[in-house]
C-alpha cells in the first residue's frame, strides 16, 4: 500500500478546505522549491555533460518521441488548472492567458534544460531503467548521496504540488458541474467560514486516497495524462462548434489563428493520447462508460439545462 500517496493527498486536502489564499501560498513556495532543485539539477549534470550521449539523438525514431512527449504532458497539467480558478480570480481576461503563457514557457525551457542535462552526463541507456534518475545521476556526478537526497526532497515536493493543483481543479470543476444539476449538489456547498467546497474536497481527496493506496503511480499517471488530453481535445472541439452554432455570441477570451488553432489543438491532442498505449486506452475506455451511466442515470433527470429547454418547449 502507498502510504506517503495517500498522506500528500489528505494534506493536499487539508490545505484546500482552509482557503484559496492559502492554497495559493502553498502553491507558489512549492513552485520556487521545484524550480530551485530544477536549476540545481542542470548546473551539477551539466559539469559532467558529454555530447557523444545525445548521439544517436533519437534511438527509438517517432515512437520514442511520442511515447516520451505523452509522458512529459504530465508536467503540464498544472496549467489546466489555472482555467478552472476563473471566477477567483482578478481580472481574468487578462491574467488567465498570461498566467497559461508563462507557465508553458517556464516549464518547457526548464525540461528541455533538465531533459539535455541528464542524457548529457548520463547515457539514455544507463537511465532508462533505473528509478529515481535524476538522483542517481546527481549521486554519480557529485560521488556522493547528499545531491541525490535534495533531488528526491524536490520530486517529493513536486508530486505534492501537482496534487494540490489537480485536487483544486477537480473540486472546482465538479462544483460547476454541480451547479448545472449534472452532480448531487453536496459538490456546490461553499463554507461561509473559508469560502471553499469542504464536502466537495473532501469527497475528491477521498477519491483520489483509494487508487492511490493500491494503484502503481505509472497507472495513475497515464490515466490522469489521457483524461486531460481528451478533455481538451473536446474543448477545443467545443470552440469550433460554438463558432458555428452562435456566431454572435459575446466572447470573453479570443482564440488566435481561428480555425487553425483548435484543428490543431485536436490533432496534437490525439497524436499525444495515442502515445500513452493500448492499455491505458482500455483502462479510460472503463472510466468513460461508468462517467457515461452517471450521466444517463443522474445528470441528464437533474439537469437544470435540460429542465429549461423542457420547459420552454412546453411554453412554446
Amino acid at each position: 500500500m502507498n502510504i506517503p500517496a495517500v498522506v500528500v493527498i489528505l494534506l493536499a486536502a487539508l490545505l484546500l478546505v482552509r482557503g484559496v489564499r492559502e492554497s495559493a501560498r502553498a502553491t507558489a513556495v512549492m513552485a520556487v522549491v521545484k524550480i530551485a532543485v530544477l536549476i540545481l539539477f542542470c548546473a551539477i549534470a551539466f559539469t559532467a555533460f558529454t555530447s557523444d550521449n545525445l548521439s544517436p539523438f533519437a534511438p527509438h525514431g517517432l515512437a520514442g518521441i511520442t511515447s516520451g512527449a505523452s509522458l512529459a504532458f504530465f508536467s503540464y497539467i498544472g496549467f489546466d488548472a489555472i482555467t478552472t480558478a476563473g471566477e477567483e480570480v482578478k481580472d481574468p481576461r487578462r491574467n488567465v492567458p498570461l498566467a497559461i503563457m508563462i507557465c508553458l514557457g517556464i516549464v518547457t525551457l526548464l525540461y528541455c534544460l533538465v531533459a539535455i542535462a541528464a542524457i548529457g552526463a548520463m547515457s539514455a541507456a544507463d537511465v532508462a531503467s533505473q528509478p529515481a534518475a535524476l538522483s542517481l545521476i546527481v549521486n554519480r556526478v557529485t560521488d556522493s548521496t547528499l545531491g541525490g537526497g535534495v533531488i528526491a526532497f524536490g520530486a517529493v515536493v513536486a508530486i505534492a504540488s501537482v496534487v494540490l493543483a489537480v485536487m483544486y481543479g477537480q473540486t472546482r470543476v465538479l462544483m460547476s458541474m454541480s451547479r448545472d444539476g449534472l452532480v448531487p449538489r453536496v459538490f456546490e456547498h461553499v463554507s461561509p467560514k473559508t469560502s471553499t467546497p469542504v464536502a466537495n474536497t473532501w469527497i475528491v481527496a477521498a477519491v483520489f486516497a483509494v487508487p492511490a493506496a493500491v494503484v502503481p503511480l505509472d497507472v495513475v499517471i497515464n490515466l490522469t495524462t489521457i483524461g486531460t488530453l481528451a478533455v481538451m481535445a473536446v474543448v477545443n472541439v467545443a470552440v469550433v462548434a460554438l463558432r458555428r452554432r452562435n456566431p454572435d455570441l459575446r466572447r470573453s477570451f479570443r482564440v488566435p489563428l481561428y480555425p487553425v488553432s483548435p484543428v490543431l489543438g485536436v490533432a496534437f491532442c490525439l497524436y499525444l493520447m495515442y502515445g500513452t498505449g493500448w492499455t491505458t486506452w482500455v483502462q479510460f475506455a472503463v472510466f468513460l462508460v461508468a462517467g457515461a451511466l452517471v450521466y444517463a442515470l443522474y445528470g441528464r433527470r437533474h439537469s437544470r439545462l435540460v429542465s429549461t429547454r423542457g420547459q420552454a418547449a412546453r411554453e412554446a
